[in-house]
């Protein structure tokens, strides 16, 4: 079953970040991921970078997720 642990630890395995949270009832899940990797890049590709991160698991556990990605120094901006 997956669980919002397990993606944010799929997530933190394939992406360095410096915070990921996870919400979710095992059928649709919500992610706050904040990483450096996203500087310069749009929304798409930084949700890209995520779903490379997730891997196989996006297509065949995961059924929804919805996320919002931010770089370190937009947290910082939104609280």
């Amino acid at each position: 079953m997956v669980t919002p642990e397990s993606i944010k630890d799929g997530i933190e395995a394939g992406l360095a970040c410096e915070r990921v949270e996870v919400i979710g009832d095992g059928q649709h899940f919500q992610a706050l991921v904040v990483s450096g990797a996203f500087a310069g890049k749009s929304r798409v590709q930084r949700h890209q970078l995520v779903y490379k991160a997730l891997g196989d698991r996006m297509r065949e556990e995961i059924h929804a997720l919805s996320m919002q990605t931010f770089t370190p120094e937009e947290a910082k901006q939104d609280g």
